[in-house]
Parts: structure tokens; sequence; C-alpha cells
């Protein structure tokens, strides 16, 4: 399961592979299942457990705290397998662990919610020998829960330095749909875009424009009736954040039509 999961670990947890059995040295004495880089430049920890085991998620948080006391040891191996430029842009505000194994409890679902760390619980499944079902049982971000008014007003201010009123509603308003699509959707901050995301990436908020917001959805531009002036295949096109489909907003009645795309990339993520 370990190696299946490793093999294709972009595609399964939006994470790049980094390393598999990794050392912790000889005072720590333990070595982290599997390293790797999120889309968003966060570090991730992942642990495998064959059955129901609650020691997965102690002993994820763990190694976690001997990664934040070695970061340094962390960008040298970002360096050595995704680049310079990787290394230099990892996120340390938000470190993930996933733990994934074969089922959980409600126990280890309230666990997890009384940290204040990003943890995501997935169950799996085998079919055969060669194919692996992921399932989230519980996600949770590393920050403390914030009601909608308080959303709305950090996503209003961190607008508010390039754009006007108008703006800076629209930015809100579309921080409390994305954010009220479902439990244990994460939001990770960039220098250039905000990142909403279950397991991987389902959407990325860019800074407003001076009269639109850009958002990226993982929506195959294929499957969408394309509309100029509101979606956009841009799969060949560079632009920050990830995903193939763009959806631009100008007003709230944009927003309403988007709702559905927005649900379509939650729910492949």
């Amino acid at each position: 399961m370990q190696g299946l999961v490793e093999a294709d670990m972009e595609t399964l947890l939006g994470t790049r592979f980094l390393a598999s059995e990794y050392g912790t040295g000889p005072v720590h004495g333990g070595r982290i299942d599997s390293l790797g880089l999120d889309e968003n430049g966060s570090p991730v920890i992942v642990e495998y457990k064959r059955g129901v085991d609650a020691g997965v998620i102690n002993q994820g948080l763990f190694y976690l705290a001997w990664l934040m006391d070695h970061r340094a040891e962390f960008e040298h191996l970002v360096r050595d397998r995704l680049g310079a430029t990787a290394a230099s842009q990892v996120l340390w505000s938000g470190p993930r662990l996933i733990c994934v194994a074969g089922d959980f409890t409600r126990y280890d679902v309230h666990a997890v919610r009384e940290h204040r760390r990003s943890i995501d619980l997935v169950r799996y499944r085998l079919f055969g020998s060669d194919l692996l079902g992921l399932e989230t049982v519980a996600s949770v971000s590393g920050g403390m829960q914030v009601g909608q008014r308080a959303r709305r007003q950090a996503a209003a201010r961190a607008a508010a330095d390039v754009q006007g009123a108008a703006m800076m509603e629209l930015a809100g308003a579309v921080d409390e749909v994305l954010l009220g699509l479902g439990d244990g959707v994460n939001r990770v901050e960039r220098k250039t875009y905000r990142a909403y995301q279950r397991l991987r990436n389902f959407a990325c908020l860019c800074r407003p424009q001076r009269s639109k917001l850009l958002v990226y959805l993982k929506v195959d531009p294929k499957d969408v009736d394309l509309v100029p002036g509101f979606t956009r295949d841009v799969s060949g096109v560079g632009h920050h954040g990830t995903g193939d489909l763009e959806v631009q907003l100008r007003t709230p009645r944009d927003v309403e039509r988007a709702q559905d795309l927005f649900r379509a990339s939650y729910a492949v993520a």
C-alpha cells in the first residue's frame, strides 16, 4: 500500500514524493514512512498502518515535531530532489500530516480536532494486487476555526491594499463559498494566491486585479462549455496557483454562476 501511494503520490495526494523510510538520526531513532512537498510548498509527512491503530496519529505528530526542528535538513532534501527554486519556497507555516490506515475510530477523529496541526485521516481500500482507493475520513487545518464574519474580514484585509470595496466584498464572498463546501477545507496563504484544499488543492484564488478575481480549479476544461470572459482553458498557460480551468469573477452574479464549478472541483480533490 505504501509503495502504491509513493508511486503515484502527486495524483493521489497532490504531493511530490521526496523520500521513503527517511531516517531521523540516532538520537530520535525513527523512520518517517514517506516525505513529500505539496502543491503549495508545505512539507508533508505520510504515515501508514495496515488496520485500525490510533498510534499512527501520535507517531506522525512525533515526526512532525522532529521535522519542525530540522528545517534545514528538509530543505536540503527538497533541493536535491526538486531543485533550488522549490527549496526556497518551502512553506513552514503549514506542515501537514497525512495518516493512511485501514480505518479510524470516532476517537481518532475527535483527537485530531484537538490538535492545532494540519492533519488528514485517510482510509484506504485495496482492490486486487495493484488498485488502491483512498477516502478522507477527517481533515483538520492547522489554525483555529473561525466564523463566517471573521473569514470575510480576513479576505477583505488581504485584498484591501490592491482593490476597492467591490473587489474586497467579492473576495470575501468567494472565500465564504469555498470554505463552506464541506468540512475540513484547509486554506493556505501564499504570496500570490490563496489555496483551498482537501487532500489536494481544489481552488486557488489569486490576488485581485483591478476589476476581476481569478480562480483556478481542478476541473478538466474539456468537460466544460467555456464561456469567453468567464471561463478559460489555461492548461498550456503559465499562471499562479494550480488548476487548468480559469474562472473570471467580476460580480456577485459570477460567483453564483461559478458555484457548480466550485463543487465539481471540490468533489475530485
